[in-house]
């Protein structure tokens, strides 16, 4: 089971696959579509390519030792790992945020209108 639980006049709800647009993986929340974007450049990371060669100018490197199911990165000087959806359309914020967290001077999550 997968979506985003809507909390709405005191009932909560699944709302599965909120988006279904395709190109530049967003997230909506309350309203809201979020996007991650790339500081130095403003690039607004739309696959899954782009964003691995930002992480692998800024020292990550694929580790192949994890689940099928994710595409997963990992810094030496680090034990930081990052976990992210095979999926392009599953990328989310939880996902942007934690990719914002291990990188928080190179990324930004921020309102797509």
């Amino acid at each position: 089971m997968s979506g985003v639980w809507v909390f709405n006049n005191g009932v909560i709800r699944l709302v599965e696959n909120p988006n279904q647009s395709g190109g530049v993986a967003t997230h909506q929340t309350h309203g809201r579509r979020n996007v991650l974007v790339y500081l130095p450049t403003g690039e607004v990371v739309s696959s899954y390519s782009s964003l691995e060669q930002i992480l692998r100018s800024l020292g990550w490197e694929r580790y192949f030792n994890g689940d099928s199911d994710l595409i997963q990165y990992h810094k030496r000087s680090t034990i930081d790992l990052i976990s992210l959806p095979r999926d392009f359309s599953k990328f989310n914020s939880v996902y942007m945020y934690d990719i914002v967290i291990k990188n928080p001077n190179s990324f930004h999550v921020r309102d797509f209108n």
